[in-house]
C-alpha cells in the first residue's frame, strides 16, 4: 500500500515521485545505509534497492561496475534484505523496490526469497529479465507476498502492449527513456516523451521514466508529458563513485548527492 498511498498523496499536491536507484553494498553496507538517509532527507519519495548482480544486462558501465564493487565487498541478496530491514528500523518509511535479475529470486527459492523480502519491509520488485511473456507465475508468486511487480514498458511498444502490460500491472509503469542500457544522457529522446503520452492515455497507473534521466531539466520535461515521477540511477552512482578508493571518505560524496537530490526533487515539484 506504501507505493500506492505515496503516489496518491503526490498527485493531490500535483508533483512528481523521485525515486532514486541504489546499488546496495556499493562500497559498503555502511554507506548504502547512509546514502539511503541521504537521499529521503533531500526529498526522495522511493527508493530502488538494487542487489548486485554478476552479469546485469540491463545496466551501463557505471552500474555494472558498482554492482562490481558491491560483490567485492560481500554483498549477498539476503544481506541486502538485512538492509531493507535496518532501514525500516531507522524509521524511514518511504516505499523500497527491490531491483533483482529474475535469477537472483529463482536462486533463493522464488516464493521463499519473496516471503522474506516482504519481511524485511520492501514494497515492490523490478525484475528486469522477466517480459511479460513469461512472468505470470512470478507474477502470482509476488502477488501472493503481498507484493507489486513492476512492469517495463519501452518506447517500441504498440499501444496495444502497453494495454496488455497495464492490465496486469501493480505499482507503477516503469518506461524506459531509450533503447539500450542504463547511463547518463543529455537530452530526454523525443520517443520517452511520445512513451509517456501513450501510456496516459491507455492506462490510470503511474508512469516512471528512467534510464538516461540525470538533470533536473530531463524531469521538468517528462512531468510536462504527463510522467508521474523518474528514476535516477547512473547520475548519483557517479557522484559518489569519483570518491571511491583505499580511504574512502564518504562526507563529500553525500554532500554533493544530496544537493543534487534537492534540485531533481525541485524539478519535480515545480519549483
Amino acid at each position: 500500500m506504501r507505493i500506492e498511498k505515496m503516489f496518491s498523496a503526490l498527485k493531490e499536491r500535483g508533483v512528481g515521485a523521485f525515486m532514486p536507484y541504489v546499488c546496495c553494498g556499493d562500497p559498503s553496507a555502511e554507506f548504502t545505509l547512509a546514502l539511503i538517509e541521504k537521499l529521503v532527507g533531500n526529498g526522495a519519495d522511493a527508493i530502488e534497492l538494487g542487489i548486485p548482480f554478476s552479469d546485469p544486462i540491463a545496466d551501463g558501465k557505471t552500474i555494472q561496475a558498482a554492482s562490481s564493487r558491491a560483490l567485492d565487498s560481500g554483498m549477498t541478496p539476503l544481506k541486502a534484505l538485512g538492509i531493507v530491514s535496518e532501514v525500516r528500523k531507522r524509521g524511514i518509511e518511504v516505499p523500497i523496490l527491490i531491483m533483482a535479475y529474475y535469477n537472483i529470486v529463482y536462486a533463493n527459492g522464488g516464493r521463499e526469497f519473496l516471503k522474506k523480502v516482504k519481511e524485511a519491509g520492501a514494497d515492490g520488485m523490478i525484475v528486469p529479465d522477466a517480459p511479460l511473456e513469461e512472468s505470470s507465475e512470478l507474477r502470482k508468486l509476488c502477488s501472493d507476498a503481498g507484493i507489486d511487480l513492476i512492469y517495463f514498458i519501452t518506447p517500441n511498444c504498440p499501444d496495444s502492449r502497453l494495454k496488455e502490460i497495464a492490465s496486469v500491472a501493480k505499482g507503477f509503469l516503469y518506461a524506459v527513456a531509450v533503447l539500450g542500457i542504463t547511463g547518463e544522457r543529455e537530452v530526454v529522446a523525443p520517443e520517452a516523451i511520445a512513451l509517456v503520452e501513450r501510456a496516459r492515455k491507455v492506462t490510470a497507473l503511474p508512469v516512471v521514466v528512467g534510464f538516461g534521466i540525470s538533470k533536473p531539466s530531463h524531469a521538468t520535461s517528462l512531468m510536462r508529458a504527463g510522467g508521474s515521477g523518474i528514476i535516477v540511477g547512473s547520475a548519483i552512482v557517479n557522484l559518489y563513485s569519483k570518491h571511491v578508493g583505499e580511504e574512502f571518505d564518504s562526507t563529500e560524496a553525500l554532500e554533493e548527492i544530496g544537493e543534487f537530490a534537492k534540485s531533481m526533487k525541485g524539478a519535480l515539484s515545480g519549483k
